[in-house]
């Protein structure tokens, strides 16, 4: 049997300018203007990524290995096999920890599976889940950026250290075949509910969904955990966010497959957490491909607990939404955000709508600080390059006051794209201007409009960006 995880791989190697109101400080440059660059040897914020990296350490196990089979799993596809991957795992944290094998060859049909301290979920061949809802029972869960009771994740851990899902087999979370794709059609009643109870200032616990409610659970969520590692195994087919650590510390995502299809399907969804780096992964989703979070609105801002210091490189983006993303719902804020080295391509289903989409709105609050791009290579993009959109979904009455975000010190470096409506669109608050944006050595190619779009934002630099090979 291939002996479980080891630490592989883990460390991958000339338009207009339409200015609207409040543009204040846009400069254009070009490749031999003054640039008012930092002097030499001037701090960079990249200075940043290898100290970051340097306190992301994976965790290791203890070489015990507890064979689900073992526990009378009988994978045969058909079979309830829920009972043998508990007791496999409560086994393995007695012991002290180790690796929970999924052997390759079968296909283990099972309902939620809930990780322990020191317990590597190792999986080489097939876990599907179950469509009937009553294998998810209720659990402390975040929806969409709101905390509530609802539907146990596929995989789910709750504030446990040391906990992994590895290996080179699949995770199937059988989603078309479930009721979760009706759900994202008609779910809008509990969305509703699940937002007021939150403006209301109802407790968390109190807010129960789950049976006989239309909130689907993310695939693999671990909540308030430290030292969280997801490396090798492909995802498919699942009914909301696909990788979806919450509120955790010390978290790599390596060399994952990702393949999901329909809505709120996001491929990777780090929220609130610190000290995270995603590498090596393959995202070819229905919706965005890393997407960074923070809470939505009264409820992101009561928790206040902000997204940073990530890490995002060497990633191929196969995906609709956005590639690197930010938002919506980032009211605990988001700071230190590096991506870098990674390429977008046109999926077998979709081709992705911007290659860097940073979004929010008037009823978010919080502040989006620090996001590096750099070296983002790819395309056709369906909508556009680089989008700052911050009045994000203002369609209807909304729930709770209006706290103006903000979004401040971005920076884009080599962003490379062929295909797209447009190239760089900045939409800000005129209550609240996007501050500090600079884009650099950056190069887009069949642009249907040459014009780039800045409207309330202040101090934009551009310094050799080229559209449709005229230089801004």
């Amino acid at each position: 049997m291939t002996r479980p995880y080891t630490r592989r791989n883990l460390l991958v190697a000339g338009g207009l300018v339409a200015a609207g109101a409040g543009t204040a400080g846009l400069v254009a440059r070009s490749a031999g203007a003054a640039t008012h660059l930092p002097a030499a040897g001037a701090a960079s914020p990249w200075d940043q990524v290898p100290v970051i990296l340097g306190r992301i350490k994976p965790p290791t196990f203890p070489d015990r290995n507890f064979d689900v089979t073992a526990f009378g799993a009988k994978g045969d596809g058909k079979t309830d096999d829920s009972a043998a991957f508990t007791k496999a795992i409560a086994a393995c944290s007695k012991a002290g920890g180790g690796h929970v094998v999924v052997p390759a060859g079968k296909s283990f049909l099972t309902g939620a599976v809930t990780l322990l301290s020191n317990v590597d979920l190792h999986v080489l061949g097939t876990v599907k889940f179950s469509t009937d809802t009553h294998k998810y029972p209720l659990v402390f869960s975040r929806w969409q950026g709101i905390e509530c009771m609802n539907f146990s994740p596929f995989v789910y851990a709750f504030g446990q250290t040391n906990v992994a899902v590895t290996g080179t087999g699949t995770l199937d979370g059988q989603g078309p075949s479930g009721p979760w794709p009706d759900w994202a059609k008609n779910r809008s009643d509990d969305w509703t509910r699940l937002q007021q109870l939150a403006v209301d200032g109802v407790d968390p616990r109190k807010r129960v969904f789950g049976q006989g409610h239309r909130l689907a659970p993310s695939f693999i969520q671990f909540y308030r955990c430290t030292n969280v590692l997801i490396d090798g195994v492909h995802l498919r087919n699942s009914a909301m966010w696909n990788l979806h650590p919450v509120l955790c510390t010390n978290v790599t995502i390596s060399n994952v497959n990702v393949f999901s299809r329909g809505a709120t399907v996001d491929g990777c969804d780090p929220e609130a957490c610190t000290d995270v780096h995603v590498t090596g992964c393959t995202l070819d989703t229905g919706d965005d491909g890393v997407v960074i979070k923070s809470g939505r609105d009264v409820d992101g801002r009561r928790v206040g607990v902000p997204c940073a210091n990530v890490v995002i490189e060497h990633n191929r983006f196969l995906g609709r939404w956005g590639a690197i993303t930010i938002g919506s719902e980032m009211s605990g804020g988001v700071k230190n955000v590096f991506a870098q080295n990674n390429t977008i391509a046109k999926g077998s289903s979709y081709t992705s709508f911007y290659a860097v989409y940073i979004k929010t709105n008037n009823r978010r609050g919080g502040t989006v600080d620090g996001i590096h791009v750099r070296n983002l290579t790819g395309g056709p993009e369906a909508k556009g390059g680089f989008f700052i959109d911050m009045n994000y979904s203002l369609t209807g009455p909304g729930f709770g006051p209006i706290v103006h975000p903000k979004v401040q010190n971005v920076d884009i470096d080599g962003l490379v794209i062929d295909g797209a409506p447009f190239a760089i669109k900045l939409s800000g608050d005129s209550a609240s201007h996007i501050r500090n944006v600079t884009v650099t050595n950056s190069t887009f190619t069949n642009m249907a409009s040459s014009t780039v779009s800045v409207k309330n934002a202040d101090n934009v630099t551009f310094t050799n960006v080229k559209v449709n090979g005229k230089t801004i």
